[in-house]
């Protein structure tokens, strides 16, 4: 397996005033392709900075940031929109869907910037939404919505999936029915998935572990035998 995330020495720092904050502090780690895995840790640690960074929506003060061997810390403005068209799927807490598109066409909006898409109707299917593509987000549970979602970032047929807090929003079972749905996009589909979380309780299911406190990666681990959510209780 070949790495395709590879974060060395990436350091990122803002400037308030006369005060400098290290929202992450010589940050390495690795991700392999296809896998899995969980960025653990507190709010405030700097988990969403690294995936901001990771998905070319900021970019490291200092340090390399080597997506499929390519230092995306280099990037230009205009390189950077390229890769979040074309090789980045994301999911955040809030949805963050068009308001006045249906499920569908918010899925087709995102298909449309990418050069290798899926069809919208079909992965609105996978994600269990069939029958509710022409609803508007309004008349979705928050758990459809996160669906759609999900739906938008795999249209992209995207090489990476950022998913920060996915399950923040939702209760218990639709949580983990988000989770799922994850978990088979790396494992059915081959996608290097990433899932930022504060949940320890997950961490069971990732192939990958990686602990941040404080600004400072604490600890990473690989799990050989990673489980299925479905076996995992919190």
């Amino acid at each position: 397996m070949t790495n395709y995330i590879e974060v060395k020495d990436a350091t990122k720092t803002y400037q308030m005033g006369e005060t400098t904050i290290v929202a992450n502090d010589a940050l390495n780690f690795s991700v392999q392709q296809g896998e899995l895995a969980v960025i653990l840790g507190p709010s405030g640690a700097g988990k969403s900075t690294i995936l901001n960074i990771l998905g070319g929506m900021d970019s490291p003060t200092s340090g390399q940031i080597l997506i499929d061997g390519v230092d995306i810390a280099t990037f230009s403005e205009r390189q950077l929109t390229a890769y979040r068209r074309t090789d980045v799927g994301f999911v955040f807490q809030f949805y963050n869907l068009v308001p006045n598109l249906t499920a569908k066409e918010n899925v087709e909006l995102a298909s449309a910037v990418a050069p290798d898409a899926l069809d919208p109707t079909e992965v609105l299917q996978e994600v269990g939404l069939a029958a509710r593509m022409d609803n508007f987000p309004a008349q979705l549970s928050g758990g459809e919505q996160q669906r759609v979602a999900i739906a938008r970032a795999l249209a992209k047929n995207p090489k990476l999936v950022l998913a920060d807090e996915p399950t923040g929003a939702l209760d218990y079972e639709t949580g983990k029915q988000v989770l799922k749905l994850l978990q088979d996009v790396s494992r059915k589909r081959g996608q290097t998935v990433l899932i930022i979380t504060h949940n320890a309780a997950i961490a069971p299911m990732a192939d990958r572990v990686i602990r941040i406190n404080d600004a400072k990666v604490r600890d990473m681990t690989e799990n050989a035998h990673p489980q299925s959510i479905d076996e995992i209780e919190w």
